[in-house]
């Protein structure tokens, strides 16, 4: 029990790394570059995306250690891959916020979304608790990128 206990933490710190990581490079441009950009409809205020961030992260660590737990034939496999997109998940906030560059971010967001959904589609095979914990975390990364093309299609 205490061993599961310190792996479901462990996935939850990686997961809530790819976000604090990403952070780094948000923080700095939200009062200046960010908040001159003209913002598409739909657009939420700021302080939406913490606590948002936080929780999709959070389901994130927990869905991967269900997968851990499952123990079935190909789960380090599937870790792996999550581990993967948690890269291609930073990389889009370095880009997007960090190198300011909205169309590479539009392009690294697509790519993101198709992979929350091989992940999904992955994770199922080990854990439909697991699969299930991530749609929300896909819905959001599909409202990112409207935000993300609208911020291209007002402001590039």
């Amino acid at each position: 029990m205490i061993k599961q206990t310190i792996v479901l933490i462990g996935f939850i710190l990686l997961a809530q790394s790819a976000g604090i990581l990403g952070s780094l490079a948000t923080v700095s441009n939200i009062d200046s570059w960010y908040e001159f950009l003209v913002k598409p409809a739909l657009s939420p205020p700021n302080w939406v995306f913490g606590p948002v961030w936080t929780l999709l992260y959070t389901l994130m660590g927990i869905a991967a250690f269900l997968v851990w737990r499952s123990k079935k034939a190909g789960y380090v496999r599937a870790l792996i891959f999550f581990g993967a997109h948690l890269i291609v998940n930073t990389a889009w906030t370095l880009i997007f916020f960090g190198e300011q560059n909205i169309g590479m971010g539009l392009a690294v967001i697509i790519l993101l979304d198709l992979w929350i959904a091989a992940l999904i589609w992955r994770f199922w095979r080990f854990s439909k608790t697991a699969a299930y914990l991530l749609i929300p975390y896909l819905l959001w990364a599909l409202f990112a990128t409207y935000l993300n093309f609208g911020y291209y299609w007002l402001n590039v």
